[in-house]
């Protein structure tokens, strides 16, 4: 192993014994990931797959809007209230509504939360992908949605 190989894996390291310790002592974590160009920010949780439930991702909000959408729904998913692919949320204290679709394929998107279960690629962590509607509360998918298209892709059409 060379110098910059060890100092990833020590990294990582560092990195999953802080998601632990979050997870422990809270239920879930938080995971952003910051985009570049026409890359999205996402964020993600690790945690949920540990109380039966898909891990949540969401694109392109700033980390502290994100963080606060995800918290409010695994504190739903905590009492018991599942997040249902194709149900509509809406929330107190957000101004967006969203709606949740299956991602089908997670093991290139959720490093953190494939590295916590300890998920081959092959068989990773599933997940719901989180899309949020405009100001004007139109969804990704209807006619004059005001985002670009790359800060939120349609769900089945993000690639890493």
């Amino acid at each position: 192993m060379d110098y910059e190989q060890i100092r990833i894996k020590q990294w990582l390291d560092q990195e999953d014994a802080l998601t632990r310790d979050i997870v422990r002592r809270r239920g879930w974590a938080i995971q952003s990931v910051l985009g570049e160009g026409c890359e999205p920010a996402f964020s993600y949780t690790v945690g949920l797959f540990g109380f039966g439930h898909p891990e949540l991702l969401i694109f392109g909000l700033p980390h502290d809007s994100a963080s606060s959408v995800l918290n409010d729904l695994c504190e739903r998913v905590r009492r018991g209230g599942p997040i249902i692919a194709g149900e509509l949320q809406t929330f107190d204290n957000w101004p967006h509504r969203l709606h949740a679709f299956a991602l089908a394929d997670t093991s290139e998107v959720l490093f953190a939360a494939n590295r916590f279960y300890s998920r081959p690629p092959d068989d990773p962590v599933p997940a719901l992908q989180l899309v949020w509607d405009d100001r004007w509360g139109r969804f990704p998918w209807e006619p004059g949605y005001d985002p670009p298209d790359w800060l939120q892709p349609v769900p089945g059409t993000f690639t890493a």
